[in-house]
């Protein structure tokens, strides 16, 4: 690739000319982790489902780093999105480096910033030899877990931190909207309208584009469709490309359902190794994931079905939902995601008793189980009271844990429930508390 090409397309990613760049709504509470991951000295890895925001968290930090004194030429940002790289390869990468040596000529550690680096076969290689001569300072990102984390683990072991960068969680949407809420009176008194907003973030979710954009169908259509073919497809040999996308549309329209992998074999004509493999592709790229049943087995938690989720809620109603008769798999989803980013996917189970009730999230800390929440939109049926009280009173007692919470559409109280306290929470409060 030509040297005045490379400079060009870097050029117009980069803050070396002194020109004002927008960088959108700053996502603080990412930048400020950055900042702190920074200061170790080690790779940083960022990554997320597609769209999320990566490469613009990756622009404000830069933003920031020249604000306070770092020399713009100091900084590298390369976008390996950008349609006009060719033969992408390691090749290109050093030519890159090389041309950025020559032409900004740092004077002092580079700060390197490679946007969707796994597009580069061999890059850790070349981020493993800067990082050890102590030459620059690393960032990387990828829309794929294991594609970006298994090759830093085989070159950069206990040398890199990670960064996982979720689509707007409901409090960064506000803000998206030009709505701060200052303390809890300040929240209260603009409560109808985060409400309503809270209606428009459960139907398109919080993929920060979709958020700022008119044609939010459309966009959620063809994030669907690059995740699958850009971060599955392309990354991995896959037999039956129109059963892979089946079963996508099936995890992620069966968002807040148990799963069985062999149940799901045989509705879709697919071996169970197939149908096992194709999943954990998906869950790689983001898209989806699995939560485990509690139990302190983990041989138990291994062999039960597990309940699936999807990354964001826009892409769950694109795929043909009646948004105004979904609302209580809505909100399930949406706890989850915010539970999740919160605590750590690691940290969060369903549980299920003898009886098969269910309470939707119990949240592990250490070997305790800290909290137990169910969702439940409509609570004012007695039927449904019953039986979601009944399960979290059960699941409380066998797993020790008091804290037991549900969480509603709009009511609000503490009961006390043969001898427990149960918090109801409406859920827009709760994801700003």
């Amino acid at each position: 690739m030509e040297t005045a090409k490379i400079i060009e397309i870097l050029e117009d990613w980069n803050f070396w000319t002194g020109k004002d760049r927008d960088t959108g709504v700053d996502r603080e509470t990412y930048t400020q982790e950055l900042e702190k991951l920074h200061k170790t000295e080690q790779v940083i890895a960022i990554t997320g489902v597609r769209r999320s925001g990566k490469s613009t968290i990756m622009l404000q930090f830069i933003k920031k780093l020249i604000d306070k004194g770092i020399d713009p030429r100091n900084i590298l940002y390369v976008n390996f999105e950008d349609l006009r790289f060719k033969d992408l390869d390691l090749d290109l990468l050093n030519k890159i480096y090389d041309t950025y040596l020559q032409y900004a000529q740092p004077k002092s550690k580079a700060y390197i910033f490679l946007d969707e680096i796994h597009k580069i076969i061999g890059w850790e290689r070349f981020a493993r030899t800067l990082h050890e001569l102590k030459k620059a300072h690393i960032f990387v990102s990828a829309s794929n877990s294991k594609l970006l984390y298994g090759k830093l683990a085989s070159v950069l072991t206990g040398r890199h931190l990670d960064l996982n960068v979720f689509p707007l969680d409901f409090k960064e949407f506000l803000l998206f909207n030009n709505i701060k809420t200052k303390d809890t009176l300040d929240m209260i008194s603009k409560r109808h309208k985060i409400i309503s907003l809270l209606n428009v973030y459960l139907e398109y979710g919080g993929l920060p584009l979709v958020c700022i954009k008119e044609s939010k169908k459309e966009l959620l259509q063809t994030y669907f469709e690059d995740i699958i073919n850009k971060d599955v497809i392309e990354n991995h040999t896959i037999d039956n490309i129109s059963k892979m996308k089946s079963l996508a549309k099936f995890y992620v329209t069966n968002s807040g359902k148990r799963i069985s992998f062999n149940s799901i074999a045989k509705s879709i004509n697919l071996s169970l190794d197939t149908v096992e493999r194709y999943s954990y592709y998906l869950e790689e790229s983001y898209l989806i994931y699995f939560i485990k049943k509690f139990s302190y087995s983990v041989k138990e938690q291994e062999k039960t079905m597990a309940m699936v989720y999807v990354i964001d809620n826009g892409l769950k109603n694109i795929l043909g939902f009646k948004f105004s008769k979904d609302f209580g798999w809505l909100y399930q989803n949406t706890a989850a995601n915010h539970l999740i980013k919160k605590y750590g996917k690691e940290n969060i189970f369903y549980w299920m008793g003898a009886a098969k009730e269910e309470v939707d999230f119990a949240i592990k800390s250490g070997l305790k189980i800290k909290q137990l929440i169910q969702v439940c939109y409509d609570i004012s049926d007695a039927d449904t009271k019953k039986r979601e009280t009944r399960a979290l009173l059960k699941a409380g007692k066998e797993l020790k844990c008091k804290n037991l919470l549900i969480i509603t559409e709009d009511y609000e109280s503490e009961e006390k429930t043969k001898g427990k306290t149960i918090r109801y929470i409406p859920l827009w409060k709760w994801l700003l508390s």
